[in-house]
């Protein structure tokens, strides 16, 4: 199968602000995708574009091989759960699963009605009367139910307590296992989803800072700590993506695997390491970058 969304050069402004800066990637089938970075890095942007809420101001997007603009095939297909949906103000909780049930090819009643049952729904409240949380459970049992081949979700569970946002977790992976399909996720609930994605697009500053297999992030960097002049002896030469001062000593991220050579001679003088998650690596990642464009400001 070809790939679900290709993006070349793809760039929009407003005005003098360029929100996203000519950006290529792929989306393939059938895959768990996070789409990561700070506030106002361009994600919702590029979401919006791919779902036709947005025109591109130059480059090239396709979806499922077709401009997604106008395209009633395309967006049939797509299914967006955004944090700000907003409802008319005379719908309940039914009506707005009966909506979505019509405009979702694939959609799975019985699935949805599991879902209202594990998120204990009211059915019959308006959906002006929903808490946050519950504001959040109605997307989620839209995006599962949808069985949208091509299904995004943007911070789709605010409001939500541990216990609910696991429920989210299991039931998409449950699903997903019987019924593949591309799913983006959108979060700074990064450690939460990090074992759920297969891969990583990392956006910054409107460009890609990182799109990878999340495999290949997993042990990507790590963290020794020592005194700071060992540490000084041990980093020097090595790509450090942090530091960070304690007391007398210091704390560096290496952006590389920890190989054989390196280890023995940081045991050697003393260090200690600790691994690095994926939402540490980000954070550092696009704290550094953020530094470094200052530096030209």
């Amino acid at each position: 199968m070809s790939a679900i969304v290709e993006a070349k050069r793809l760039t929009k402004t407003y005005g003098s602000f360029t929100a996203v800066n000519n950006v290529s990637f792929t989306i393939e089938p059938d895959k768990i995708y996070g789409l990561l970075g700070r506030n106002g890095a361009g994600k919702t942007t590029i979401m919006h574009l791919i779902t036709a809420q947005l025109f591109a101001s130059s480059g090239e997007l396709l979806v499922f091989g077709q401009e997604p603009y106008e395209n009633e095939r395309v967006l049939r297909q797509t299914c967006f759960i955004k944090e700000s949906q907003k409802y008319p103000d005379t719908f309940r909780v039914t009506d707005v699963l009966g909506t979505a049930a019509m405009m979702f090819p694939n959609w799975d009643e019985g699935f949805a009605k599991r879902l209202l049952t594990d998120f204990n729904l009211p059915l019959k409240r308006r959906m002006k009367k929903l808490s946050r949380g519950m504001l959040s459970s109605v997307g989620i049992i839209i995006g599962l139910a949808s069985r949208a081949p091509l299904t995004i979700f943007d911070e789709p569970y605010l409001g939500l307590d541990a216990v609910a946002r696991n429920i989210f977790y299991e039931r998409l992976m449950e699903d997903y296992a019987e019924f593949p399909r591309t799913v983006i996720l959108s979060t700074h609930l990064i450690d939460e989803v990090s074992k759920l994605l297969e891969h990583v697009i990392v956006i910054d500053g409107g460009q890609i800072l990182l799109d990878e297999e999340a495999d290949s992030l997993r042990g990507r960097a790590y963290t020794v700590t020592g005194p700071s002049a060992k540490i000084d002896a041990y980093a020097a030469g090595k790509p450090v993506i942090h530091q960070e001062a304690l007391g007398g000593s210091r704390a560096v991220t290496v952006f590389e695997r920890l190989g054989a050579t390196d280890q023995k001679q940081a045991e050697a003088l003393g260090l200690q390491f600790s691994p690095v998650t994926i939402q540490q690596l980000i954070v550092c990642l696009t704290t550094r970058s953020s530094e470094q464009k200052g530096a030209y400001l």
